[in-house]
């Protein structure tokens, strides 16, 4: 309990204390909002590495090149698929690719739902991850995240292509026609099983 002489000096003092205590304050916010910044770029970093992280390729596998954009456009039908989540009970799946701009190509996945009986349709883009003469590309359907989309083997008219996905979970065949011949599904097949995949966990699609 404070006496009254001990009052007097603690109120003489408080405008020296106010005055000494303001620019500790101000300090104190500058550094926090200085931390928070830091946290910020930090945290965008992080994201941004790993957003780019997941544009990866099998290992072992590589992406065709040289490679021409221009006769890869247009439409495929999907023939196998390693099956995931988004294409789970689809049939009839077909990916149409156009260019949006020189640097984004359109993409377009449609398949029809064989338990609602409803067709599904997906657009995203996707872009060269380096040069364009080589078919390594990064494919979105959620904004800004990324995943590895790599022709590792074609036909010399474009006609058949095998395509690896981030790792051994995700493959794709795609032909230009319903079906794909029985040499070239073999060749391909064997492709794969040399990088690594689980060839007997393939979908065919139903194109009938």
């Amino acid at each position: 309990m404070l006496i009254a002489g001990e009052l007097s000096y603690l109120f003489a003092y408080l405008p020296a204390l106010h005055k000494n205590l303001f620019p500790l304050k101000e300090l104190m916010i500058k550094n926090t909002y200085k931390y928070i910044t830091i946290g910020i770029a930090a945290a965008a970093s992080v994201l941004s590495l790993n957003l780019t992280s997941c544009v990866t390729i099998p290992k072992g596998a590589k992406a065709v090149r040289p490679f021409d954009r221009s006769k890869y456009l247009g439409s495929w039908y999907e023939i196998a698929r390693m099956d995931f989540k988004f294409e789970k009970g689809l049939s009839h799946v077909t990916a149409t690719y156009s260019l949006i701009n020189d640097q984004t190509i359109r993409v377009d996945n449609k398949g029809y739902d064989m338990n609602s009986k409803k067709w599904k349709e997906s657009i995203g883009k996707a872009k060269f991850v380096g040069n364009p003469a080589e078919a390594r590309l990064k494919v979105s359907f959620f904004g800004p995240f990324y995943a590895g989309y790599s022709v590792i083997a074609i036909d010399p008219e474009y006609r058949y292509a095998l395509i690896a996905g981030n790792n051994l979970k995700y493959m794709w065949l795609l032909s230009r026609g319903k079906s794909m011949p029985a040499q070239v599904r073999e060749r391909y097949l064997s492709i794969a099983e040399e990088l690594g995949y689980d060839t007997a966990q393939l979908v065919w699609t139903d194109q009938r």
